[in-house]
């Protein structure tokens, strides 16, 4: 059986280890002796756990990519905007998305996830239609940068709950999974955006631009109430609400309130108190505390006390693992920025295709990502530490695809070929954020921090890359963007190769660790 090691530290910031089976069961023959079917209850948690997030994700980028299709389909014109101030929009959602990162995250371990992001998609959703009533340039950048900060606890906050939940070996599957839906969300948004422009364009008075907002807040109401139904939090809180559910007549009004809501959920009635246990025994043991946990009260601190610890943040910036992972991500996401900053809807526009071709031919850009997410998650289950080969891999054909734009911007075929590839870079989420879980899975607050650092450093630099190398009066040639995305693909490959060295020196460390103490075990015996 092959075996990986998980790790804690003590009090003296000294790492101990623990040899644990694939499966996470404890080698201690008494450490799971629990009635748990275990292809039963990975079905229950993936029921439960990514038909929320990727219901999340979906509408997320049905809302995110609805602005693009608004802009092709009426709303430039009926706003004045400019090929600038289009850029300026989103550059207010990338600060409001960026500012809101690690906040999110933190509270995500200090609130029941349940409870947090059902009130942010609920507020998101809110926003999304009062965009339809939006009337300058002013009002939507104001109504965009509110929608960046609720829009981002999605990303990086589900990456930290499913590696909450899932082993080493199930995170790809499950990561490419939720990627996908939200390029699924890219790909209903065209179609919405043209049967509501064919069907609603007047109705009412109204242009069917706004009536693309009004639909798309619609549709995101009953999906953030979904979460008090089905979303199951975290291990540990649902550990400590099975032990802590006899102290109620005694607990505060929020904490009431909190009980009866977890009342209207199904999870309890899904999950057995053997399998919740289970999920808690089988991950790696955490270096962090987490909110809510049940140890001795001595030791009991909530997440944001222990944030001000300087140890913490001496674990954080002391380690290889903050720094590359928040680097790779940046370049990451600035190789997508080309799909992203709609490149290819711009063409479209410049070129002179009708509207309904303007919001159909970019979905191809979406299906291709789809896929090579998918096929990247289904490597990465068979080769759960072979994160470098599909980075070098995404890295090679952007490159490609940024030398056939660059030598033919006016040649149509080309230009459909190369902007099809790129779709490619999407695959680099499950791939970096799969990565960076089982890298930090032995410490809460250094996975918490590093996985929204990362997607926080991805948009404080897509805030004004897109500005300077993709603006709209750049059509068709975006010759400075060209030139950019060939030298991040080429810095993404060298990080990523750091990144697989240093981990691999690291697992060399423990292995070597764990045989010195086996050999002093033996002598002492």
């Amino acid at each position: 059986m092959e075996t990986y090691i998980e790790k804690k530290q003590d009090e003296d910031l000294d790492i101990k280890y623990q040899v644990e089976d694939f499966d996470g069961e404890d080698n201690h023959e008494s450490s799971l002796d629990l009635n748990v079917n275990k292809s039963k209850f990975l079905f229950k948690l993936d029921a439960c756990i990514l038909t929320y997030v990727c219901l999340q994700y979906w509408i997320n980028y049905v809302d995110r990519v609805g602005f693009s299709n608004a802009y092709v389909t009426g709303m430039k014109q009926s706003l004045n905007l400019t090929g600038k101030d289009f850029n300026l929009i989103n550059t207010c959602f990338s600060v409001g998305y960026i500012i809101s990162m690690i906040p999110h995250n933190i509270m995500l371990l200090k609130v029941k996830p349940k409870f947090y992001l059902a009130f942010c998609t609920l507020v998101w959703g809110v926003l999304t239609i009062v965009l339809h009533c939006a009337k300058d340039f002013k009002q939507c950048c104001a109504i965009r940068f509110f929608q960046g900060i609720f829009e981002s606890c999605t990303f990086s906050g589900t990456h930290l709950i499913l590696g909450s939940w899932y082993l080493e070996r199930e995170l790809p599957f499950r990561s490419a999974i939720f990627t996908s839906s939200g390029l699924i969300g890219s790909l209903f948004s065209g179609f919405m955006q043209v049967g509501i422009y064919n069907s609603m364009d007047g109705l009412q008075g109204m242009q069917g631009w706004r009536w693309l907002f009004i639909i798309d807040g619609i549709i995101t109401m009953p999906i953030a109430l979904l979460a008090l139904f089905i979303f199951p939090d975290t291990p540990d809180l649902m550990i400590h609400q099975i032990e802590k559910s006899s102290d109620m007549p005694n607990a505060g009004i929020l904490s009431k309130a909190g009980h009866y809501l977890d009342k209207l959920s199904i999870v309890n009635k899904v999950f057995s108190n053997d399998e919740i246990k289970y999920a808690k025994k089988r991950l790696p043991i955490r270096d962090g505390t987490i909110v809510g946990s049940s140890q001795d009260e001595g030791a009991k601190n909530n997440f944001i006390t222990t944030l001000t610890s300087w140890s913490v943040w001496k674990r954080i910036f002391g380690r290889w693992h903050w720094y590359l992972f928040s680097l790779v991500w940046a370049l990451g996401g600035l190789n997508i920025s080309w799909s992203s900053n709609s490149t290819f809807m711009l063409f479209l526009t410049e070129k002179g295709y009708s509207i309904s071709q303007r919001n159909h031919y970019p979905m191809g850009i979406f299906a291709v990502g789809i896929v090579a997410t998918l096929a990247t998650s289904v490597f990465l289950t068979f080769k759960p530490k072979g994160h470098l080969v599909p980075s070098i891999c995404i890295s090679v054909v952007l490159f490609i695809t940024a030398i056939m734009i660059k030598t033919n911007p006016n040649k149509d075929v080309q230009v459909f070929i190369a902007q099809y590839l790129a779709g490619i870079a999407y695959a680099g989420q499950t791939v970096f954020f799969s990565w960076c879980n089982v890298v930090t899975a032995n410490d809460i607050q250094e996975r918490a921090i590093t996985l929204a650092s990362m997607n926080m450093f991805s948009g404080a630099v897509n805030a004004w890359w897109s500005i300077i190398f993709y603006p709209a009066t750049d059509v068709p040639s975006f010759t400075n963007g060209t030139y950019a995305m060939m030298a991040t693909t080429v810095a993404t490959a060298v990080v990523s190769a750091a990144i697989w060295y240093l981990y691999k020196q690291d697992e060399l460390k423990r292995a070597a660790k764990i045989n010195y103490v086996d050999l002093h075990e033996d002598a002492l015996r």
